[in-house]
């Protein structure tokens, strides 16, 4: 890589507004709005780049001192002997160096909230998503760098990513390390960045995906789906994608682990009598045999006929509480043959008992009894 100095055209003792001087007199010459020749756009980024070094104190200095400024380099004498001495050698030829950091990160992960049918639950089932997140830009293919263009090494940190200073102690001229600030320790820089992705290597994009929503989630499980998430800064590792799942809300099944629980509202006369009922469950018909003097709490269950266990082994069951609905409004001709029927049924008559919990409460219990 050219020397600063001769690119500006001073010598290495010049002023800060010699520098300046010579910057403005050649960015005037070079620059591509005033000088169409194809060498000009290249003269004029060296031209700023040497600038942009030699006018910060900092980087002029770093600069100067060159790659010697190393473990085991000019300047620092009795370092390396001292180092040797209390770490067996590992001072000598920068070993204990550290490696430039690669602009390659893993993305991020990302999250999406995922509701769900109650009935979905049972089988599993798809989703189709839209996720804004962050793909590989298809200009540089993360690269960061414009096309036909690479990074170059760095001359500040001449590609170690690291500066290194000799600091004055007890024990002589210890050397410290920090992050250059000119290529931020990666050990280049891009002169020229991709203008698609402002020299990222990623940019934001709407992706389409269809995913599988397995039997047996519920509220608040996340699902991971690895390597689906964001795209790391130059082409890196993609995160992952988390689901999180929200069963909705449904008027008449509820669910307890992987059962479904419901309550059947049944006459006194099919009460009293027993029945056959037709029903519409979450996964087809349905045919319940009530027999006669069904009582309000009865639970009936049906194996197999809840929602498919996650981890796999089978469903649970269908469990469906009964409510005797008594009557409010009767006919003249219906009160009369319910006095008939108390008439000629010798049952207790009202009096006091233990005190019963509501149906509800029941119910519940028993839902989680049976």
């Amino acid at each position: 890589m050219a020397d600063h100095y001769e690119v500006l055209g001073v010598e290495r003792s010049a002023t800060p507004e010699e520098i300046k001087k010579a910057y403005r007199k050649l960015a005037r010459e070079f620059h591509p709005d005033v000088n169409p020749e194809p060498s000009a756009s290249d003269r004029f980024k060296a031209v700023t780049h040497a600038y942009d070094v030699l006018s910060d104190a900092r980087q002029r200095e770093e600069y100067d001192r060159g790659p010697e400024t190393g473990f085991g380099g000019q300047g620092f004498g009795g370092f390396g002997d001292i180092f040797e001495t209390f770490f067996g050698g590992q001072g000598q030829g920068g070993g204990g160096a550290a490696a430039p950091r690669s602009r390659k990160e893993r993305g991020g992960d990302a999250l999406l909230r995922v509701e769900v049918d109650l009935d979905e639950v049972i089988f599993g089932t798809k989703r189709d998503l839209e996720v804004n997140t962050a793909i590989l830009c298809e200009t540089c293919q993360g690269s960061c760098c414009a096309p036909g263009t690479r990074a170059v090494v760095c001359d500040i940190c001449h590609g170690s990513g690291q500066i290194q200073r000799a600091v004055r102690s007890l024990l002589g001229n210890i050397m410290t390390s920090s992050p250059c600030g000119t290529c931020r320790g990666y050990g280049t820089v891009i002169p020229n960045p991709c203008a698609t992705c402002a020299g990222q290597g990623r940019v934001r994009a709407t992706r389409k995906m269809t995913v599988d929503i397995p039997a047996g989630v519920d509220t608040g499980l996340r699902l991971q789906l690895p390597s689906q998430g964001e795209v790391g800064p130059a082409g890196g590792a993609n995160g992952d994608l988390y689901l999180e799942i929200k069963v909705k809300h449904h008027e008449v099944y509820s669910r307890n682990g992987d059962d479904l629980l419901a309550t059947l509202e049944v006459s006194m006369a099919d009460a009293v009598l027993g029945s056959t009922v037709r029903l519409t469950a979450l996964d087809g018909e349905l045919e319940l045999e009530l027999k006669p003097g069904t009582q309000s709490a009865d639970v009936l269950t049906i194996k197999d006929r809840g929602v498919s266990k996650l981890r796999g082994g089978g469903r649970g069951d269908l469990k469906i509480g009964v409510q005797v609905v008594t009557p409010t409004k009767l006919s003249g001709k219906e009160q009369e043959l319910i006095r008939q029927f108390a008439g000629s049924h010798k049952g207790k008559a009202p009096h006091l008992a233990q005190f019963q919990q509501g149906l509800f409460a029941k119910l519940r219990d028993r839902f989680l009894h049976v």
